[in-house]
């Protein structure tokens, strides 16, 4: 499992995408988190400013990340 490390108190799940290398532009997370191909903690989340904390998970296209402080 990869990390990303957070510098504030939280990530929006957008960002996290670009960040961890998972998709190229804010369009392409916008289009996979929209289109409900994006987990987060495991559950289907559509929403792009879904706020990440410390100890949260997201996944897609087969690789899963952990958020750390």
């Amino acid at each position: 499992m990869e990390t990303i490390h957070l510098r504030d108190e939280y990530i929006k799940l957008g960002q996290a995408l670009k960040l961890a290398g998972l998709v190229d532009s804010g369009l392409e997370a916008k289009e996979v988190i929209q289109g409900g191909r994006v987990l987060v903690n495991g559950e289907v989340d559509t929403r792009r400013g879904k706020k990440l904390y410390p100890g949260d998970t997201f996944s897609y296209g087969g690789k899963t990340v952990q958020v750390e402080a």
